[in-house]
């Protein structure tokens, strides 16, 4: 038997409100778990730049990577 209610989204809180610690937690895994993809497109135009090129990073990496040669 399938059941639809209806209601707005300040009933949802109030009953949210009303769940326990581990409700909230299961609640919150299935919302961070359906949300990822929209969450990561984001973060990824957050930190999206052109100001960086392939070159300036391999330029970069190539520095780190003799650094911690003559380190050693």
């Amino acid at each position: 038997m399938n059941v639809s209610i209806s209601i707005n989204f300040s009933q949802l809180k109030s009953i949210i409100s009303q769940c326990n610690t581990d409700e909230k937690i299961e609640l919150l895994k299935l919302l961070e778990k359906d949300t990822f993809a929209v969450r990561f497109k984001r973060f990824l135009n957050s930190v999206k730049t052109e100001e960086l090129s392939l070159e300036d990073i391999t330029q970069e990496v190539e520095a780190v990577r003799q650094a911690n040669y003559h380190g050693r």
